[in-house]
């Protein structure tokens, strides 16, 4: 497992960056670049349940592990849901259960810095190294604006 790591600054407010990264509206556009009809299903409860799905409902179930609105937000995976069956326990899902993906916002006065850790199975590393990097960017775009 690898730890991947982002960081922007952005002339906008953390609760700005926030609603754009998580807001209905815009989650699905900065995260296309993974997969083109991604949405976030959430209770917004720490140690809830959220779900990072395709329009079929397959992907992958996590729960927020730290949450502090607008400035962290710390995700862990537990598994993967393909066909509506829910996989928590395989071998397969046992290798990188409880892998983190983690967003910290800081305020520098009239910009903001966009922090971003994820940890990864070297095989998706690429993958995910260039979703990241175009998602944030437009992220930042979409900010600025």
């Amino acid at each position: 497992m690898e730890t991947l790591s982002y960081e922007f600054e952005i002339n906008a407010s953390s609760q700005k960056i926030w609603d754009i990264l998580w807001s209905e509206a815009t989650y699905s556009e900065w995260t296309k670049f993974f997969g083109s009809d991604s949405v976030m299903k959430s209770d917004w409860k720490v140690g809830g349940r959220t779900l990072f799905v395709n329009s079929k409902g397959d992907g992958m179930v996590s729960t927020i592990d730290s949450l502090k609105e607008p400035h962290q937000i710390v995700f862990k995976h537990l598994g993967m849901i393909l066909n509506g069956i829910e996989d928590l326990h395989s071998k397969e899902i046992m290798e990188w259960s409880g892998a983190q993906e983690k967003y910290f916002l800081t305020d520098l006065g009239s910009k903001t810095k966009l922090h971003v850790e994820v940890q990864v199975d070297d095989k998706w590393k690429d993958d995910m190294d260039k979703g990241f990097i175009k998602g944030l960017s437009l992220v930042k775009e979409l900010a600025e604006k």
